[in-house]
Order: C-alpha cells, then sequence, then structure tokens
C-alpha cells in the first residue's frame, strides 16, 4: 500500500464512522418550510430526516464555493487563453521570417555563386 493510499483511509474512515453515527442519531423527520409569510399552511414544504438536511446543506455549500471560485478565477482563463492566442501568432510570426530569411539566404548564395 502507498502512503496515500495509507493516509486516505487513516482519515477518511474516521469521517466515515462520524457520519454514520451522526444519520443514526438523527433521524427524526424535520418539516422544512419555503414559505416565510404563512406558518399555518406554507407554500412549499418537504419532510425530510435531519441527517438528510445536513448532508444537502453541506453539499449545497460545497458546490456554492466550486462556483464562486471557478467565477473568481475567470480573469486567469481569460488572460490564459489570451497568452495562449499570443503565443500561436508570435509562433507562426517566428516560422514566416524564418521562412523568409532562409529563402533570402538561398537567394544570396545562388547570387554569389554565379
Amino acid at each position: 500500500m502507498t502512503i496515500k493510499r495509507i493516509f486516505n483511509w487513516l482519515i477518511g474512515l474516521p469521517i466515515a464512522i462520524v457520519a454514520i453515527v451522526f444519520a443514526v442519531a438523527n433521524r427524526q423527520w424535520v418539516t422544512i418550510s419555503f414559505d416565510p409569510l404563512n406558518r399555518t399552511h406554507p407554500f412549499a414544504t418537504v419532510d425530510m430526516p435531519l441527517w438528510a438536511l445536513f448532508f444537502c446543506g453541506i453539499f449545497v455549500g460545497i458546490f456554492a464555493g466550486w462556483l464562486v471560485a471557478w467565477i473568481a478565477q475567470g480573469r486567469y482563463r481569460k488572460a490564459l487563453r489570451e497568452t495562449r492566442i499570443e503565443l500561436v501568432r508570435t509562433q507562426q510570426l517566428h516560422e514566416r521570417e524564418k521562412r523568409d530569411l532562409q529563402s533570402t539566404a538561398v537567394a544570396t548564395r545562388q547570387d554569389s555563386a554565379l
């Protein structure tokens, strides 16, 4: 076994055990209401176990963090695209100038041979 695999087991197994114990300890059902104006007959409700609500919150938090990080890195992705375009243009210009220089050198050699 590699060190990484051992490390994953040492960290992942206790986290999995804690998550399972949390889910078993919080089996009771809760009602989530999405209507803040009407408490007696809400417009939209969801009944779910408390542990499912917790894990849904974690999932939404992870997704929101990923989305914010992706948006924040947009300027770097744009700069990378522009740099790649500039690199391709520079390489094409270099190849063109190299061909022109080689053709000029061949024409100069032919003139000097006469």
